[in-house]
């Protein structure tokens, strides 16, 4: 199972949404044991297509509050994430995708993410639409290493006590800086526009800052020039790890500020893998069986086929159906000249075969044949197929309507038995529990 990790632009607020574009987009794809298997910068349309995609969303794009949530789920935590985070929003909390980090803080407290939604759903629809269906987002602050923090060792003098100075003072929680090299635009005039390098050389270039101190995490684009001063500010008294993006395919050269180690782009996509918070909820979740235009696109010629596949079944079976009522037709034609050419006197032909079976009982009748239904073949067939009930266990035999029935004497226990023995002797027979009779008429 591959997955493809693409480096998002930050979104220029300058830029009105129907002028927003994508430039070309640096990716690596990782095959399912995480190993890269290529890295590059391409257009939307032709970055490689993997089981999952993951887009790594700028620092500067996501406002990350901690929060007390109720517990919900579902429809009713999106309902109520806009008031709990309303009041830490400067724009309306209605026009913000707001998504919930999974894993709680040690406080009880989540980290809410909160992101335009008209940017987030340019990108995922985007993606969508250039046939990425397994689609997840995921901060890219969340992506940079963890420096490893030791506290100062203190010395043990086990002679003297503790007193108010020799207390150790608890460690600073480190900032993380990550430089993601000059700010590129999403404005359709820029897109084309100055190589990184010179981008960086100009006078008003900027640099894109990712910074990380603790649960908290914001993105910058600050000045080149005054970009130290800035991490420096940020930073304060505490101790400071920073990064600067490198290796960037596409790119000749990185920003890189004094003291900053390099990153590169498969070890920020690597800890995506393992990162459980995915901004795409609710409306933004995944769902393979929703059909859009680009799964549309792909299942046009599977589509025609089956189409093509009915539409035969269709014509066939009406074909068939033709050529069968054709033959019902023949035969029925075929069957009433046989019943007019074997009895010349018929008037009327409604049901030949019906027709020709009475013609035949009555020549057999005419002829001194016993019909099936007379009452010596159906007395002969009782007999036969009595078997173990005696003779004599026999009251009364009435014919009537070309049916016989036979009444047993009371106490005789007739065996199960006997309608089998009657079908086998060419007779149907049905017994009334409650007077002990027995109605039997010849099977054909």
């Amino acid at each position: 199972m591959s997955t493809l990790m693409v480096l998002m632009p930050p979104r220029d607020p300058a830029v009105h949404s129907q002028e927003w574009q994508l430039p070309e987009l640096p990716f690596v794809l990782l095959d399912k044991a995480g190993n890269t298997q290529r890295t590059g910068r391409a257009a939307l349309a032709l970055l490689p297509r993997a089981s999952s995609t993951v887009l790594l969303i700028a620092a500067r794009d996501l406002l990350m509050m901690q929060v007390a949530v109720p517990p919900l789920k579902g429809p009713r935590l999106r309902q109520a994430l806009p008031n709990v985070v309303e009041d830490q929003l400067i724009q309306d909390p209605q026009t913000c995708h707001l998504a919930l980090d999974p894993q709680s803080m040690a406080d009880g407290r989540h980290t809410v993410a909160a992101i335009d939604r008209g940017w987030l759903r340019f990108l995922v629809e985007g993606f969508s639409a250039a046939g990425h269906r397994a689609l997840r987002a995921v901060p890219v602050a969340r992506c940079l290493p963890l420096p490893e923090t030791h506290a100062p060792e203190a010395a043990v003098e086990p002679a003297v006590e503790p007193t108010v100075e020799s207390v150790v003072e608890p460690a600073v929680e480190p900032v993380i800086v990550c430089v993601f090299g000059p700010v590129m635009s999403t404005a359709p005039a820029l897109l084309a526009g100055d190589a990184p390098e010179q981008a960086l050389s100009a006078p008003d270039a900027a640099l894109e800052l990712a910074v990380v101190r603790g649960a908290s995490e914001q993105g910058f684009a600050v000045p080149a020039e005054g970009a130290a001063a800035t991490i420096a500010a940020l930073a304060g008294d505490a101790p400071v790890a920073l990064y600067s993006l490198s290796d960037l395919p596409g790119e000749s050269s990185a920003a890189v500020l004094p003291g900053a180690q390099p990153l590169t782009l498969e070890a920020i996509a690597r800890r995506a893998l393992a990162c459980r918070f995915d901004l795409c909820q609710f409306e933004f979740a995944a769902q393979p069986w929703r059909l859009d235009r680009a799964t549309l696109r792909r299942l046009r010629v599977p589509l025609a086929l089956v189409a093509a596949s009915l539409a035969v079944a269709i014509v066939g079976a009406n074909l068939q159906w033709l050529m069968l009522a054709r033959q019902r037709d023949a035969i029925e034609v075929q069957m009433t000249e046989t019943l007019l050419h074997a009895f010349p006197n018929t008037t009327v032909v409604l049901d030949p075969a019906g027709q020709m079976t009475r013609g035949l009982q009555q020549l057999r009748t005419a002829a001194g044949e016993p019909s099936p239904d007379d009452f010596l073949a159906l007395a002969d067939g009782l007999a036969r197929s009595l078997g173990p009930v005696p003779a004599n266990a026999i009251a009364a035999l009435d014919y009537r309507e070309r049916r016989l029935d036979v009444t047993f004497q009371p106490g005789v226990n007739v065996d199960t038995g006997l309608a089998g023995r009657l079908a086998r002797n060419g007779l149907a027979g049905t017994a009334d529990s409650s007077n002990d009779k027995w109605t039997i008429r010849s099977a054909s």
